[in-house]
């Protein structure tokens, strides 16, 4: 075993953290260091940081796989040739073998800038331009694809950048304890959920880790199936759902199995430059060694970078998603959808419908006024294909608050759903009772009666049952009447229009009999037409899926006028008592203070 050196710090390279606070301060003061080196927010300082960690973790496990290659006996092909690799460049010389050196060694002894000058003109276009060479590997087009937003170096001194590099080369997996320190995919969630705080425009790509962990649960995706999320951020939903996956297998996981679900399971798209690559890192951090995210818009079908999505199913087994809501589309994207909106989250959800295969499993985050909303047709259409198409069996009413501290403070709800049959109940469960606050947020022990219940769709203060078939038979019984009249004065209206293109034929338009027949036909055109509205109003109110829970007992006041009078008596009593004090008082101070000569 080689000997590793003290570096200057005077601690040795790779010491474990045996603790969460121990790893927790080693990120900090790398965040510190970026902080004062140019990179202000977490907006600035996550996408450079991820890209250093990265390629930090990469190298480490390289050099894992390679001596296991060697003692299998098998070949073995390194994604990174020197000196392009970690080990070249990022690790301080100090941490080397006695007598070994490496290019960070020989830049740091050559004149100023010479370390900057290799990263931005040598390194960050060779790293970039890996997944143009030929038969470049999943994981070159992988490492390409998280450098494409890096066009240099953000940190401002060469100085605050290796202190960075000594920091990074210190945070390696094999330095964190798994067992009682979150592992560095977490410890880098951290980061992620920094960047989605209020106030860093990053809220709309990160959904609180709790709230995954749950709808990961529920929908409970096996080794054998495809995971897809349409709007993946920083791939959230599918690094949670390999975790659940792997955990679930445990230590009877096969090698094939593990390839499969390292290469094959896992599919997102992801349209922002920021986030993409991040997401990329973030689900090879987990160990998902070939992320398959597709670079561009899921709904207009733009694509920047389609590399990663070879050999994609055209339908998948499992959706995970919390797709973006509040935003506006413009023809362009709305081309390619049945029922055509602006509203961001009416075309996703008709997506997800359209992406799922028959016995597929969906769990999704929805605005509520998707649920509510049936004043607009692709709204009310899109709920109607849901449930025609699919059994939305559980929709779970979140608390205010959930995504405040990422920048939205819009009512959320979850809905989980399979595709092949039509719906004819939904269970609901309430969690709006619980306070969401930055201080007291949503934990996974909030859902444990809603993972509870769920199995047998209990009802209890917190669930209920809606009979969509009842609802739907009722609303049909109250709307016939209504366009039964509808046709009736439809027919009339009709009847009147023929008889005034008779008078006019007759050269009689301008008679009063005309004039009668015109004012009858626009009369009864209009009564037609209000009662099919109302009759439309509800039959669309079926669709009004919002969670309205009907066990809630109202607040009621039951005191009587002559209490409230009384109390109100007594109130009025109390306030002329604490005025004749004060006033007392003021009395005294001022007569102290003639007598004592102050006051003239």
């Amino acid at each position: 075993m080689s000997k590793r050196k003290e570096n200057r710090s005077g601690k040795k390279n790779g010491r474990r953290h045996a603790t969460q606070q121990s790893v927790d301060q080693a990120v900090k003061s790398i965040c510190d260091i970026m902080r004062r080196g140019n990179c202000a927010g977490a907006m600035q300082y996550v996408p450079e940081l991820t890209w250093i960690l990265f390629l930090r973790i990469l190298d480490e496990r390289e050099l894992r796989e390679e001596g296991e290659a060697k003692t299998l006996g098998i070949p073995f092909r390194p994604s990174l040739d020197s000196p392009y690799r970690w080990r070249d460049w990022g690790t301080p010389p100090d941490c080397l073998p006695e007598g070994v050196t490496n290019k960070r060694a020989e830049l740091q002894d050559a004149p100023q800038n010479s370390f900057f000058n290799f990263v931005n003109s040598e390194l960050l276009p060779h790293l970039k331009g890996l997944k143009n060479k030929p038969h470049a590997t999943p994981r070159q087009k992988v490492i390409s694809e998280i450098m494409t937003g890096v066009e240099r170096v953000r940190i401002d001194t060469e100085r605050n950048f290796l202190d960075v590099l000594d920091k990074v080369h210190q945070l390696t997996a094999e330095a964190v304890d798994p067992t009682h320190v979150f592992t560095l995919s977490q410890v880098y969630e951290g980061l992620l959920l920094k960047m989605g705080e209020k106030g860093n425009d990053g809220g709309q790509f990160f959904t609180p880790r709790q709230v995954i962990k749950a709808m990961v649960q529920v929908i409970d995706p096996k080794v054998d199936e495809t995971v897809y999320d349409p709007g993946c951020g920083t791939g959230g939903f599918l690094a949670q759902a390999f975790e659940h996956t792997m955990t679930g297998l445990g230590d009877n996981a096969t090698a094939e199995q593990l390839e499969t679900l390292k290469q094959e399971t896992y599919w997102g798209r992801e349209k922002e430059n920021l986030i993409y690559p991040i997401a990329l890192a973030n689900l090879a951090l987990h160990g998902i060694d070939k992320p398959n995210i597709w670079h561009g818009n899921t709904l207009t079908g733009s694509e920047s970078y389609a590399g990663l999505f070879e050999g994609a199913p055209h339908s998948y087994d499992v959706i995970l998603t919390n797709p973006p809501f509040g935003g506006k589309e413009g023809k362009e994207a709305q081309t390619g959808f049945d029922y055509k909106t602006g509203a961001t989250q009416v075309l996703f959800l008709q997506h997800v419908i359209r992406s799922l295969r028959d016995d597929g499993r969906c769990g999704i985050v929805i605005d509520e006024g998707l649920l509510f909303r049936t004043n607009q047709d692709a709204f009310t259409k899109t709920k109607k294909k849901l449930l025609d198409d699919c059994e939305l069996w559980c929709v779970v009413s979140l608390p205010a608050g959930v995504f405040t501290a990422a920048g939205a403070g819009v009512k959320t709800n979850l809905l989980f759903f399979t595709k092949g049959k039509p719906t004819k109940k939904i269970w609901y469960y309430d969690l709006t009772d619980i306070k969401v606050r930055k201080k007291t947020p949503l934990t996974l022990k909030h859902f444990e009666d809603f993972l509870r219940l769920l199995p047998d769709r209990a009802d209890s203060e917190l669930s209920w049952t809606v009979d969509l078939d009842e609802r739907k038979r009722t609303a049909s019984e109250e709307a016939q009447p209504l366009k039964d009249q509808s046709i009736k004065l439809g027919q009339q209206a009709a009847q009147w229009t023929k008889r005034l293109k008779e008078l006019k034929k007759d050269k009689l338009g301008s008679t009063d009999e005309a004039k009668e027949a015109e004012a009858k036909a626009k009369e009864l055109s209009k009564e037609s037409k209000s009662l099919a509205a109302k009759a439309k109003e509800i039959e669309d109110a079926v669709y009004d899926l919002k969670a309205v829970n009907p066990n809630r007992k109202p607040i009621v006041d039951t005191r009587t006028p002559e209490e409230l009078i009384a109390i109100i008596e007594e109130k009025g009593r109390e306030i002329s008592d604490a005025l004749e004090s004060l006033k007392q008082g003021l009395g005294n101070v001022k007569r102290e203070n003639v007598e004592s000569g102050e006051v003239k």
